[in-house]
């Protein structure tokens, strides 16, 4: 039997319980409790038995309720120890504070009932060892003026529980609704753990007491961390990959992500906890001005002669305050008559027309650039206008509405794209630069990249829910969610250095794709999703826009002949000394 689960997602989800240990022949525990947080809602609801029959009532409710919508569950199944079969000894139990309900649930026992201090803000009123330790960790928190568990100092916090843990058995899931924490007994522990990832079609896992159904009322792609304290068996989808939780290890979990850990480390004859933040990627650390060359060689090949074409190139980097164009020159190998203009998003663009007939055109784009990008969160701190939602002066906006508006797509699409959007403002407390930093890390490690699996009309709502892509798709994506919350973003072409064999990052020997965001008072700032990082020295600008058809390298229309077309395209990136 699961004595204890609890679940955090990013976003809401409406999964169904079915208390498998109250059906006829069953052994039917001492009660059950299930607390959760309506979408929005600082107040928790829940629902609880002492002492229930077979076929209870209030289990079916949970099992066919289409409103159990949250993305912080807590269950408890109780074996009693301590105290009566009652309401007030039945878990979850719930309190006020920083005005937050939180919830406590406790799978284990002490030795001895400890007692509250009279006098103390939280006092029990069942008779249970576990309503003692929530009222004492609650007091604790109110006397450190901790509103919420995200103020909380997750070291501390363990230090409390570890010494409540000298007195027997403690596994123990506190939440306040936004954050979920997790402490194993630091003795043998008795938590297993599942990070849930996309895509996935059916979920659902369960015991001989409990089966837990993520999917029953709609797929959603979300993410999320499954807590238990027994393993269960998958009976649709995918066999989860429970971990076991080391002894005396803390957790603080967040719409779905692992934000802090804290794990006891051995040191000669005494037990030193080590905090390890986890979650949005740091922010990047200064780098050096770097000159580099880029060679862009374009291979058009036909089967039938060519005999009319026009085409556009963007292939001259941009040169500004952050990138000096030293040299840039393209040579095309067929005869054509060509001019250069600038095209309403800044890029330069050199538009050509052949008239005699060709079989093969080489397009070959030379240059050396020098990146002055080192510091680009360094301009100033992001203390005004650092939270989302974004306020944009009315004449801001009319500039920004281009990188404003998302691409067209279903509403419901768009809908669950914006709730995917929001779990990472919420997870980031709606500041708006740990949220782009939060968003980028996830997309670099929670998406393949895998060539081939998109077009370019793959959409991204279908780069959500698969999970899998390219650069331009990762981009889109990226682009899509930033828009959705308000804040402009664009799409960037150009060159990545990879460094001598190109190891270090993904897309080295093509041109590249990445996200720039306008950040208040600091300006376009590059994000690149597809290798988790910010942009700096190591990419090159070459042509910015809407969508990636704005900024595309090269294009161009066949008029007469052609036929079929084979394209190669070969990109070089290296340091000049």
């Amino acid at each position: 039997m699961p004595n204890l689960l609890a679940m955090s997602f990013e976003g809401e989800l409406t999964p169904s319980f079915d208390l498998r240990c109250l059906r006829p022949g069953a052994k039917v525990p001492d009660g059950w409790g299930l607390g959760y947080y309506p979408p929005g809602e600082p107040s928790a609801a829940m629902l609880k038995e002492p002492a229930p029959q077979a076929v209870s009532q209030r289990s079916e409710l949970i099992k066919a309720w289409d409103h159990l919508e949250s993305s912080t569950f807590v269950v408890h199944i109780r074996t009693a120890t301590w105290g009566s079969l009652s309401d007030a000894n039945t878990q979850p139990f719930a309190r006020i504070w920083g005005g937050r309900e939180w919830l406590f649930a406790h799978s284990g026992s002490l030795a001895t009932r400890p007692e509250v201090t009279q006098g103390s803000i939280f006092e029990p009123v069942g008779s249970t060892d576990s309503e003692v330790i929530f009222c004492e960790l609650m007091n604790r928190i109110a006397e450190r003026k901790w509103n919420t568990l995200g103020d909380a100092d997750p070291e501390v916090l363990h230090g409390w529980l570890n010494t409540v843990n000298e007195l027997g058995t403690l596994n123990v899931i506190l939440t306040d609704g936004r954050d979920l924490c997790v402490y194993a007994d630091r003795a043998k522990g008795g938590f297993d753990a599942w990070e849930l990832l996309p895509p996935y079609d059916k979920v659902a896992f369960a015991d001989d007491d409990l089966e837990v159904d993520l999917t029953r009322r709609g797929v959603k792609s979300r993410k999320g961390v499954v807590i238990t304290t027994r393993a269960l068996e998958a009976t649709q989808g995918k066999p989860p990959e429970w971990k076991s939780l080391p002894a005396g290890q803390l957790l603080l979990i967040r719409q779905g992500s692992v934000r802090a850990e804290v794990t006891p480390q051995g040191n000669g004859d005494r037990t030193v906890p080590a905090l390890r933040p986890r979650g949005r990627s740091a922010r990047p650390v200064r780098a050096e001005p770097r000159k580099l060359s880029v060679v862009h060689r374009t291979v058009y090949t036909y089967k039938n002669p060519v005999e009319r074409s026009s085409h556009l190139l963007r292939l001259t980097p941009y040169h500004d305050r952050l990138q000096t164009v030293l040299e840039h020159r393209v040579d095309v190998n067929v005869p054509h008559e060509a001019r250069e203009y600038d095209d309403v998003f800044g890029n330069r663009v050199r538009r050509f027309v052949v008239t005699a007939p060709y079989e093969e055109m080489v397009i070959e784009a030379r240059s050396v650039v020098q990146v002055s990008d080192t510091d680009p969160l360094g301009q100033r701190p992001l203390h005004a206008r650092s939270q989302i939602p974004l306020v944009w002066m009315p004449w801001q906006r009319h500039m920004l509405n281009p990188y404003l508006l998302p691409s067209e797509s279903p509403e419901s699409e768009l809908t669950e794209l914006t709730e995917y959007a929001m779990s990472f403002v919420k997870r980031n407390d709606y500041n708006l630069l740990d949220t782009l930093l939060d968003l980028n890390a996830s997309l670099f490690t929670e998406y393949r990249y895998v060539q081939g699996a998109t077009t370019l009309a793959t959409s991204p709502y279908e780069v959500y829910c698969n999970r899998q892509g390219v650069c331009q798709d990762f981009t889109n994506l990226f682009i899509c969610l930033m828009r959705l919350l308000g804040v402009p973003a664009r799409y960037v072409c150009g060159y990545i250095y990879t460094g001598p064999k190109g190891q270090q990052h993904k897309q080295s020997e093509a041109s590249h794709a990445w996200v720039q965001v306008y950040l208040p008072e600091v300006g376009w700032t590059g994000f690149d999703p597809t290798n988790g990082i910010l942009t700096q020295t190591d990419h090159v600008r070459a042509s910015v826009g809407r969508v990636y058809g704005d900024a595309t390298p090269t294009s161009g229309t066949i008029f007469v002949g052609g036929g079929p077309e084979t394209l190669k395209v070969d990109v070089q990136v290296e340091v000049v000394d």
